[in-house]
């Protein structure tokens, strides 16, 4: 928070950046507050102080996820200015190294599937993000030269998704790792215009 004294602000940076890890590392719902409170090196007193409840604390988690998730579109776009088949690419080698090195999934997947709730606020933020990603990716497919850009993005969005439940489930050598040469494969299937039919010439026979 702005101007606000330094002693104030590093304590919520901790507990979120423990919430963040042990989240990551056994579910929202396997995680407690005092065990937070201890891996972020204060109390519940204190927790309470910056996270009115658990819930709260779980909703700047996801925001925190989703902020990741903006500066990687903002590399992307910076790195390869003009270029939107560049940034697919981009996009892709980033979605494959998330699929091989973290083997625990997809953050705002896995709180999701934890959060039964319809109505719970980070619940329904997850949901608003996963289709920005997905919006943004068919926009991105269509600056590509896909036609169909939004079969496309959904295509993409299932592989990866798909993948990062394999890579869970089966390990690294299962078959999450060919998630890049089979994304790769459906792109060029949708770049690729179909041979158009010619007419048979050759006169008819009454």
């Amino acid at each position: 928070m702005p101007g606000a004294p330094l002693a104030a602000v590093r304590p919520r940076e901790r507990i979120l950046a423990a919430a963040r890890e042990l989240f990551h590392r056994h579910g929202i719902r396997g995680v407690g507050v005092d065990t937070i409170a201890d891996a972020a090196g204060t109390n519940k007193m204190t927790l309470y102080r910056h996270f009115q409840s658990k819930d709260d604390l779980i909703l700047a988690y996801v925001r925190a996820v989703a902020a990741e998730g903006e500066a990687m579109w903002q590399e992307i776009a910076r790195d390869h200015p003009g270029d939107s088949q560049a940034q697919l690419d981009d996009w892709l080698m980033r979605a494959a190294k998330c699929v091989s090195v973290d083997g625990r999934g997809c953050d705002l997947a896995n709180a999701a599937v934890e959060l039964t709730e319809d109505d719970h606020p980070a619940r329904r933020l997850i949901e608003e993000l996963k289709t920005d990603h997905r919006d943004r990716l068919a926009s991105l497919c269509h600056a590509a030269g896909v036609v169909q850009s939004e079969a496309l993005a959904d295509t993409l969005t299932l592989l990866l998704e798909g993948a990062r439940v394999s890579r869970l489930a089966a390990g690294r050598k299962g078959p999450s790792a060919e998630f890049i040469r089979t994304a790769q494969t459906v792109i060029q299937s949708f770049k690729t215009k179909p041979k158009a039919k010619h007419k048979d010439a050759r006169p008819r026979h009454a």
